[in-house]
């Protein structure tokens, strides 16, 4: 009997044990870095876990579970989304595809859009008592607010602005989830598809634009090269009336100086033949009118067609002249070696 007793009590005792130990490990919950656990006392809110090893107190207390979406993409390519319910909330920024859907914009043009949200759980309480189910409440406010934003613009504005509408789209949305402690980092829209009748009318209009600049760059071009031109040849003609000009002008400048040169030389010869005359008692002024008239003649004669000859004078007067220069060459002769020199010269 006494050996029944001690049996019973060992098998009391290790179930006890056992109990423990397994309550024990119930108990104990490790959380992972970036993660957290809401636990719930009967049923009402008592605390959230921090990463490390943390107890909690089986049958009392529990973890509140969370439903959550996964996209998996399949080997075919196609992505499933899966709803799960899971203890652990991932404090880390995570991101949600989500799938196309047709926006209606200004224009009355439906266009395909798909858009990624990127958000981050800074509130663990919030994201599970203020919102059902949140993944999907950020997917359907994200679609909706992404139909009214795209239905202010105008298809030309929306495929132009896409900054624009990310920012507002993140500004609308980190407002509205603020509530669920959820924060709303970046919205980004990665494709946005009108029909194809409006991509064959807009590649048609942007062929069109494109030749119509290809023209009027040409033609600028034409411009711009006959300006240049015109402007070479004005500058060109400038360059070679200024040229003439300085040509002409020490050209004239030149033949100013051979003048004065000769007159100089002219001047310095009739004062030494008036002087030579004049020392011979002869009269200068026939001796030059006999000059000019004997050069005259030379000039007038030289030429092949020249078949008249007129003279002002008598040639009588111009004999007289020119016998008047003998006699002034023989009076010359007369004179002293040193005045003969000089005249000679």
């Amino acid at each position: 009997m006494n050996q029944i007793l001690e049996i019973g009590a060992t098998i009391i005792l290790v179930a006890f044990a056992v109990f423990v130990v397994f309550f024990v490990l119930i108990g104990i919950k490790i959380i992972q870095q970036a993660e957290t656990m809401v636990i719930e006392r009967l049923g009402k809110y008592n605390r959230t876990l921090n990463s490390g090893v943390n107890i909690i107190l089986p049958i009392i207390e529990r973890p509140r579970q969370i439903e959550w979406r996964y996209i998996e993409e399949t080997a075919a390519g196609a992505k499933i989304s899966k709803n799960i319910k899971q203890s652990r909330i991932d404090l880390r920024e995570q991101v949600y595809d989500f799938p196309r859907q047709n926006v209606i914009t200004r224009d009355n043009v439906v266009t395909e859009i798909n858009a990624l949200l990127y958000f981050q759980i800074t509130d663990p309480a919030r994201s599970i008592y203020e919102i059902a189910n949140l993944p999907d409440a950020i997917e359907k406010l994200t679609q909706t607010t992404l139909r009214n934003v795209i239905g202010e613009l105008d298809l030309d504005e929306t495929l132009s602005s896409r900054d624009t509408i990310n920012n507002k789209l993140r500004a609308i949305l980190d407002e509205a989830t603020d509530k669920w402690g959820v924060k709303v980092n970046r919205v980004e829209l990665q494709d946005i598809n009108p029909p194809k009748d409006i991509k064959d009318a807009m590649e048609k209009q942007m062929r069109a634009e494109r030749n119509r600049r290809a023209v009027i760059l040409e033609a600028e071009g034409d411009k711009k090269s006959k300006i240049l031109e015109a402007e070479g040849f004005r500058e060109a003609e400038i360059n070679k009336a200024e040229g003439d000009k300085q040509a002409k002008i020490l050209k004239a400048q030149g033949e100013a100086q051979a003048r004065i040169l000769v007159a100089e030389a002219e001047a310095e010869a009739i004062g030494k033949i008036t002087k030579a005359i004049a020392a011979s008692k002869g009269n200068p002024a026939n001796y030059l009118i006999a000059v000019r008239y004997i050069e005259a003649l030379k000039e007038m004669v030289s030429g092949k067609n020249n078949k008249v000859i007129y003279l002002p004078y008598e040639a009588t007067g111009i004999l007289s002249s020119i016998g008047g220069i003998k006699e002034m060459l023989e009076g010359a002769k007369s004179l002293p070696a040193a005045d003969t020199n000089e005249t000679i010269a």
